[in-house]
């Protein structure tokens, strides 16, 4: 053999470049100019509201997220890991109901708040306007359920050889359901 080089490739100077890119640890630089379209890129800071492919976006903690009509829907149902008002985990299924309730963690903060109400004197105020809202939400869900059902219901059904049943209700019968129900509701709203 000679003393010539056996290497007889040639290098091009993008693969000269990839080599300096990875000896100096930029593994993302370019090694080659491109010419052609290029999508405008606009940059946008923590907080920035915009409008993309019809839908809204923002950026939270460094990360883009997209803006939808459920977020405070979420943010309600959210429970956080430690509580806001004492930084106590969250882990206690009671902490986590009082946390929807209260918006603070069962043990110590709703302890201590309801102790504090005993002491001066308003923990049989707090408790009966507790119970009140509960029989509230309670009979608004029975008052939507009974209309759903007698007024709401499918009066066709399909059996199992699929048959077409219609089943005409009475109505003489749900009006009286309503007014039953209504006068319930009633006496219950007078009660509490």
């Amino acid at each position: 053999m000679s003393n010539e080089s056996l290497l007889k490739k040639e290098f091009k100077h993008s693969d000269v470049q990839r080599v300096r890119n990875i000896v100096n640890k930029d593994f993302t630089a370019s090694t080659k100019l491109q010419t052609g379209y290029q999508k405008s890129q606009k940059r946008y800071k923590e907080g920035d509201i915009w409008e993309e492919s019809g839908k809204k976006w923002t950026i939270k903690n460094g990360l883009k997220q997209n803006i939808t009509k459920l977020d405070s829907a979420k943010k309600a149902v959210r429970v956080p890991l430690t509580c806001p008002n004492c930084g106590g985990p969250m882990k206690h299924w009671l902490a986590k109901k009082m946390y929807k309730i209260h918006g603070f963690c069962f043990d110590p903060c709703t302890v201590n708040m309801e102790a504090g109400l005993k002491r001066a004197g308003l923990y049989e105020q707090y408790e009966k306007r507790m119970m009140s809202g509960n029989i509230k939400a309670f009979s608004k869900d029975i008052e939507d359920w009974v209309s759903d059902v007698t007024l709401n219901s499918n009066k066709s059904f399909v059996t199992e050889d699929g048959t077409i049943e219609d089943w005409k209700s009475n109505n003489n019968k749900d009006k009286e359901l309503m007014s039953d129900l209504k006068t319930y509701l009633k006496h219950l709203r007078e009660h509490f």
